[in-house]
């Protein structure tokens, strides 16, 4: 285990409909740590996007504490969290959310003047190498209309990352995509993550959870499980035995869960 980056303390989220409450997240006492690349998985409706939103600080928590980098989000203002979710954290989406009258490259550099530091001129050139670490150097004049799924979620990885965040993160970033739009994103990911940048990512795919050195199984708003695995080699990852082992074991474990 490395340094603590984020972690919470008794963190409940409950909603309440016509007088009706819908208790999410119960009391969950969590820690994610600098470099990780975590993983979420769990059936349908228990709670992980709610608590991805919680710790990202685009839902207040009910009760609890979100505590990151020695700093509690939670309690934080709405303009310091806006800071913060533009100056430290990125997001990617199912949906890659691109501004439909921005181009690809402007997609990407916008955001990036949000950060403190930096001129427009070097934001832009930031924008300009992650298109092209992305191969979207052809389209980067298109519209996201005029782009495929794979690259507006290519596009949304770079926008995610163009100020340089100390976490992603990834809501079933590959959910709406075919498997090689799905690596892709996926290997680019895990180039971030082999940088330094810390992922959290919300999955129902065992096939993207191997990605992760550290599967959390969450069920019924609560962590009921945990898998450490080796950190990802991509070197190994074009071995489909490598791929394979870690597929199995992630499998066995989910099973012994009742996955």
């Amino acid at each position: 285990m490395g340094e603590t980056l984020l972690k919470t303390r008794r963190l409940s989220k409950t909603y309440v409909a016509d007088g009706v409450q819908t208790h999410v997240l119960g009391s969950v006492d969590l820690e994610l740590y600098r470099g990780d690349f975590t993983v979420i998985m769990g059936p349908s409706g228990s709670g992980k996007s709610t608590l991805l939103y919680c710790l990202s600080g685009m839902d207040k928590p009910t009760a609890g504490s979100v505590i990151f980098e020695g700093e509690d989000i939670a309690q934080a203002s709405e303009d310091e969290l806006a800071k913060l979710r533009a100056q430290r954290f990125g997001f990617v989406f199912q949906a890659a959310n691109l501004v439909s009258n921005l181009t690809l490259l402007e997609n990407v550099a916008v955001p990036g003047y949000l950060k403190c530091g930096r001129t427009a001129k070097q934001t832009k050139a930031e924008a300009e190498r992650l298109i092209a670490r992305m191969g979207l150097e052809e389209v980067a004049a298109h519209l996201p209309s005029q782009a495929s799924g794979g690259q507006k979620q290519r596009c949304a990885v770079a926008r995610a990352v163009v100020n340089e965040p100390a976490i992603i993160f990834a809501d079933e970033p590959t959910g709406a995509l075919n498997r090689s739009n799905s690596l892709e994103v996926l290997d680019l990911l895990s180039g971030m993550n082999a940088e330094g940048i810390s992922v959290l990512m919300v999955t129902h795919d065992v096939r993207s959870a191997i990605r992760g050195n550290r599967v959390l199984y969450f069920e019924d708003g609560a962590v009921r499980g945990e898998l450490e695995l080796p950190v990802w080699d991509a070197a190994e990852a074009t071995d489909e035995i490598y791929v394979r082992e870690r597929e199995a074991i992630a499998n066995a474990w989910l099973s012994s869960l009742s996955w």
